[in-house]
Parts: structure tokens; sequence; C-alpha cells
């Protein structure tokens, strides 16, 4: 109760409508809903805690330890959409810290009317200010003494106080002179809960007045089981300006409502509809019955319609669930064309941004060739609207051809549109980009269009910042990749040889497989293949080393090839585990010498087809033991023979056996066609029926033994066996 009075005394002095207080407890890094007044606890439960580091003007304002003051909705669905889009409302809000010797203890908010002025008044500044600082010397005080303020399981309401209070007699004239009325008269709290109700507005609405007393309407009387009629409630209780629609209370009677707030509740009048009364529920435009059948007034061309606010929330909740599963910008480009372009008639999109300087056209749809080029590679002085928008941060609408002429005299009407929407794409506070609407027709853009579009492009910001990021690392990767896997792998008479590798379906596409081939000398050779732990850049870095400590000792015997890389490995103490298997090629004598540290066993067709798992002395994985020993094995490699060396992304499934994933891997290398190499791996790669995206990245190198006088080997040309692969 300590903060009841700075905060009634905060709302009557500046005539705000609600008042928030919001503590911050000692530690907590979330601001606590503590006592209200003025609106429903219902409307702000989403808002009861909230992060210090969230995106909402009360937070912004204690963390800033500043001043936030929000005109109107266009205005918060532009800096704050995420707010913007659960309370698409006409209101103002002024939200401040409330302070103490330097500590913050919380922040006060303030709602107005939306026939604000669009400046806060000075007296309501300083009276803003000064509440803030009488709470903060209170809750300091209370800290001091022992008894700090802290925030309950639930807020504290201050019901809204009186003028005056009647007595029994004053009561009962009122009850009766409504009960006189021929219209229905109806009384609700803040909740929405029905707290009075005439006779003649329960026969109107059709059930008992002992049912719906204490009821929601919408929950009671099944044919306002629509979210539009909920909408118009929340619309009068933090707009605090009346609010009428028309309902049909089946077979075919067709009420007015008429909603008169203040701080305390609703009053509403219902009754009969007038034929000339009758709108679309969800819209308020005049009834289908009433219009052309086009749905167009007559003597104008007809506009696209203008969806309610719940559809326009159906589509956003469908839009913002979409983009989170959104990945790159041409992946956000068609996820926000899907979802916005039949739902609200638009017939041309675009998304743009800027790339040095200059405009850059990144995603589109409904826009022809030509109109793109005219854009594509603007600078951003130039004088067009989608670069001006995209420079300055102010969305731009214009319904007609005229309008935009008025305000861009050069303008060239391309592509039969009639009316545009251009709006900034800013996250995190920052541009990233503009998104471009048009519509085939003029459109009357009204407060609510704007708002609704401006809250639209902030879901669509956010997507695109991480999109370009997305790109961005996926373009790094991929050149890093490529970087640290061979472009080629080299010719060597006596061998046919191709590789594959297939990174896994994450953020980055960069993992720790690698492969190689090394030409030793006439007639030997080496390969190898390894898996570094963890999909990051620091396994791909590591993988680095790991090849090049490889090529470095190759042509020592297996065993001490992976000794030395294991004691670098632990001298650079990289803490990534890495499994690797080295070959020896001896082609004059037709023998393979090999060692494993921990790496899947590698296979064997023989020239007759039968395929064996070759079982290799397991020795530790690198990076381990620095004294760890790699016992070798040898084999015969006659001509006709293919040795496959793999990752275990190749053999890896959720829930499977590694064991019998390998001895399927076996039988498919054992039908496969006979050589080239190239179509082996193709085909051993769609055989084994790879899950997409692929769970762990996959390395495959297939080397086939030739005769004395066998042909070309890979690196013709005929394809780059470095680089990624994902026909399979």
């Amino acid at each position: 109760m300590l903060l009841d009075a700075p905060l009634v005394q905060a709302v009557q002095e500046t005539g705000a409508s609600a008042g928030l207080v919001f503590l911050l407890p000692p530690g907590d890094n979330r601001l606590h809903l503590t006592v209200m007044t003025g609106i429903s606890q219902r409307i702000v439960a989403p808002w009861e805690q909230m992060r210090l580091a969230g995106a909402v003007p009360v937070s912004d304002a204690v963390r800033e330890r500043r001043l936030v003051w929000v005109a109107g909705h266009e205005e918060m669905a532009r800096r704050y959409p995420r707010a913007a889009l659960a309370l698409p409302y006409a209101f103002a809000v002024a939200t401040a810290p409330i302070t103490a010797d330097g500590t913050a203890w919380g922040g006060l908010a303030l709602l107005w009317p939306g026939s604000h002025p669009p400046e806060l008044a000075p007296r309501e500044h300083d009276c803003l200010r000064a509440c803030c600082h009488h709470m903060g010397l209170l809750l300091q005080h209370a800290a001091d003494t022992g008894h700090p303020v802290v925030p309950g399981p639930e807020p504290r309401i201050i019901p809204a106080l009186r003028t005056r209070a009647p007595d029994t007699a004053e009561a009962l004239a009122a009850f009766d002179f409504a009960e006189r009325l021929p219209e229905g008269c109806c009384a609700l709290d803040l909740d929405g809960r029905i707290t009075f109700l005439t006779a003649a507005a329960a026969e109107l609405v059709g059930a008992p007045v002992a049912e719906l007393r204490g009821a929601l309407p919408w929950e009671a009387l099944p044919w306002l089981h629509d979210p539009v009629f909920e909408d118009h409630y929340r619309a009068a209780v933090i707009s605090r300006q009346p609010v009428s629609f028309t309902a049909l209370r089946p077979p075919d009677r067709w009420l007015s409502f008429h909603l008169h707030p203040d701080g305390g509740g609703l009053s509403v009048l219902i009754t009969p509809a007038a034929s000339d009364q009758l709108t679309d529920r969800a819209t308020d435009r005049p009834a289908a019955a009433d219009r052309p059948a086009d749905g167009s007034r007559p003597g104008r061309p007809a506009a696209p319609a203008a969806p309610s606010r719940a559809d326009v929330l159906y589509h956003l909740l469908h839009l913002a669930a979409a983009l989170t599963e959104a990945v790159g910008v041409q992946d956000v480009t068609e996820r926000v064309a899907n979802q916005i372009m039949p739902a609200f008639g638009i017939q041309a999109l675009a998304l743009t941004t800027a790339v040095e300087g200059r405009l850059r056209i990144v995603g589109h749809r409904g826009f022809t060739a030509g109109v793109l080029d005219r854009f594509e590679g603007l600078t951003l002085t130039a004088n067009t609207p989608v670069v001006r928008v995209l420079s300055s941060g102010v969305p731009s609408f214009f319904g007609t051809f005229e309008d935009l002429r008025r305000a861009y005299p050069d303008a060239v009407l391309l592509d039969d549109m009639a009316a545009w929407a251009f709006l900034p794409l800013i996250a995190s506070g920052a541009p990233v980009g503009s998104l471009v609407l048009a519509y085939d027709r003029p459109f009357p853009w009204g407060p609510q269009e704007r708002a609704m579009l401006t809250s639209l492009a902030g879901l669509v910001a956010q997507a695109l910042d991480r999109a370009l990021l997305y790109d961005t690392k996926h373009r790094l990767a991929r050149s890093l990749q490529a970087g640290l896997l061979p472009t080629a792998l080299p010719r060597i008479p006596g061998l046919d040889v191709a590789a594959r590798y297939l990174p896994a379906g994450r953020v980055t596409d960069i993992g720790g497989d690698f492969y190689d081939l090394i030409h030793l000398g006439d007639r030997t050779a080496a390969a190898a293949i390894g898996d570094v732990q963890g999909h990051n850049v620091d396994a791909a870095t590591l993988m680095g080393q790991v090849r090049t400590a490889v090529h470095a000792t190759a042509g020592a015997p297996p065993g001490e090839v992976l000794a030395r890389t294991n004691r670098l490995l632990t001298d650079l103490d990289a803490r990534l585990l890495t499994s690797c298997l080295y070959v020896h090629l001896d082609l004059a004598e037709h023998r393979a010498r090999m060692a494993s540290a921990g790496h899947p066993p590698p296979l064997l067709r023989h020239p007759d087809g039968h395929t064996e798992i070759l079982t290799l002395p397991p020795g530790l994985l690198l990076g381990i033991d620095p004294d760890t020993d790699y016992p070798m094995t040898e084999i015969t490699l006659r001509p006709g023979s293919v040795l496959a060396l793999y990752t275990d992304g190749l053999v890896e499934a959720p829930g499977g056996d590694i064991e019998e994933e390998i001895a399927e891997l076996a039988g498919h290398l054992a039908r496969s066609g006979p050589p080239p190499m190239e179509t082996l791996a193709d085909d051993l790669l769609r055989r084994t029926g790879l899950p997409s995206p692929l769970h762990d990245d996959v390395a495959l190198l297939l080397i086939g033994a030739q005769g004395d006088g066998g042909g070309t080997a890979a690196g013709t040309g005929r394809d780059t066996p470095g680089r990624d692969r994902s026909d399979g």
C-alpha cells in the first residue's frame, strides 16, 4: 500500500487513464508489475514480469535511466512492434525510472487515451518525474529500515475512485431509472465481467439476468464467441474512447452495442440495429447486403479490404511462427510473401537492404524484372521512396499514384500499381533494410492499416536481420571449408579415386570432417580421413592443423604418422577429440598399410565383389594421451579392389546401431556397380538414404586400385572432388 497514494496522485494530476508500477528487486534482472490502477489485469498479464533487457518502453526507461514517451499506436508499432501486436489500440504511454541515490528501484508507466496530443505536456512531464522521485525515496527508506517493498504473487489493484458514493435510496432510484429505459443497459468491470444488467438487456441478448451476472459476455453468449467482440472491449478499456459495433443474434436479430468506458469499467447500451446501422462485425464497414457485389463504393475504384484486428493478429501470429523457422534471406522472402500477400490483398513485395552505400534487392515477388532493375544498385542518396525509407527509418504510405507524384515528382508508374507502402526494417534500433508493398488498386490508408503494416515490418526486420547473418556465416563457412579441404585430388597412376563432403544442416554448415590423398612417390601414395569433434569454426581450424600435420609426416609408417599428429594435438591442448585413419599405399606391391585412431573401420571390396569390414586395432582418439601407440595393419590391395574410407556421419543415425549400419554400408558397396569411382560414390550416397538435413557431416573417400596400365585418376576436370556434393 506504500505506493498507492503516489500512483493515484500521478494518475489524477496528469489526467492519465491508467498507471502501473514495476519493481526491480535487488539482484533480479526482471521488472515485476506490483501496483496498478485503471486497467484490467487480464490485459496486462503478458507484462507482469519483463526482462530488463527486453524491448518494451518501461524496460528501456529503467535500463537507460530516461523518460520514454510513445505518442500513439503508429509510433509504438515502429519502435516496439511486439508490444504493438499485443495491444493494437489507440493509446499513448510514458514510462520513467524510479530511482533514489543512483539506485534503480523500478519504473512507472502512465497511459492516456489515443486522443492525447502528440507531445507530453511540461506539467505532465514534471508530475511524472516528481512521482518517480517520491516513490524512489519511499522504497529507499523502506529498504534502509529493514522493511523492503517486494513484489507480491499478483499485482495490487487500486480500484477507481468515485467522485461520490450514493446512498441506498439513490442507488435504488438509479436502478429503477435504468429498468424503465426501453433500451438494454449493461455494466462491465475493467475485466469485462457483467456487474449489472437490466431486464430489457437480458431479453435482447436472450439469456436470464442470473446467468449473465458475473460472466464474460463472449463466454456466456455463444453467438459472441468471436475474438472480434472481446477485441472491441479491449479497445474501449485501453483507448478510453467509445466503441460501437453490431452483432447478429441467431437466427436473424441484429443488435447494436455502444461501449462507454471510464476508469472503473464500461457502460453498455444495447439496442436493436436499424437497417442503416448494420455493419460487418469485423470491420465496422457497411454490411455486405448494403454494398455493391464487388465491395466497392459507388463512383470510385474498389479498394482492397482492410482486415479486422482479429484477422490481423491471426495472420501476424502465423507469420511470426513461420519466421522462427526461416534461415536464409530467400527463405524469409518466401514465408513473408506466402503469409501476407493473400491475407492482405498485396500484389507485389520486395525486400531491400544496403550494401556498400547502394540499394540491394534481396528478395521479391510480383514485381517484373524491369522494375527491379531500375532500383537495384541505387546510391543511398537517390531521391526515391525506397531509398528514403531505408535511410530515414520513417514509413511512407501512398494511396494513389498522384500521392506518390506529389512527394516524388520524378516518380514513374510501373507495373500498373496504384498504391504503395514503404516500410523501414529496424532491428535492435538499427535499420537492416526496407519492405516495399504494392497494390493494384488505390488504398485509403488509415491509422489502423498503417500501424498494422508497421508492426508487420517489425517482425520481418528481426527475421531479415537473422537471415542476413545466417547467409554471411554460410558464405564464410563454405569459403573456410573449401579452403581447408583439397580443391582437387592429385592424379596418381594406378588409382581411380573419388571424394565427397556433405555438411550437416547446422547454422554455419561447417564441421571438422576431412579427407586427403597425398602423392608420395612414383609408386607410393597416402590417404587420410578424420573427424574433429564439433561443428564450429574451432573444429574446422583444428581439422586444418590435423591435415597439415598428416601431410608433414606422410611417408612414415602409419603408426608413426598418427603418433606424431597425436603429440601435436596434445601439445595444442585443443580440448577437441579427433578420430583419424591413415593409409600408406604401395602400388608396386599392391599392398596397403594402415593405422586407426578411433575411426570407423574401412571397407574393402575385392575384385569379385565380396566386401569385408577391416577390423583394425582400436587406437585412442588423437589429443588424449601423448604417449599412445597406434598398431599397424597390412592388407593386399589387388587391381579391381576398392577401399572405402568414411566418417561416422555416413553410418550413424539417432537410435540406430552403428555396427548394423556399417554392415549395411558394406552390403551397399558389394552390390554397387563397377568403377569409375565418381559414379560409385554418388551411388553409395544415394543408397544409404541419408536424412535431410544431415545430423552430422559426411566425408567419403573411395580408392580404386587399377592394374599397372590403369586409366586416368580423379582430378581430370570432370569433377572437383573437394567440393560439396548434395546430389546424393
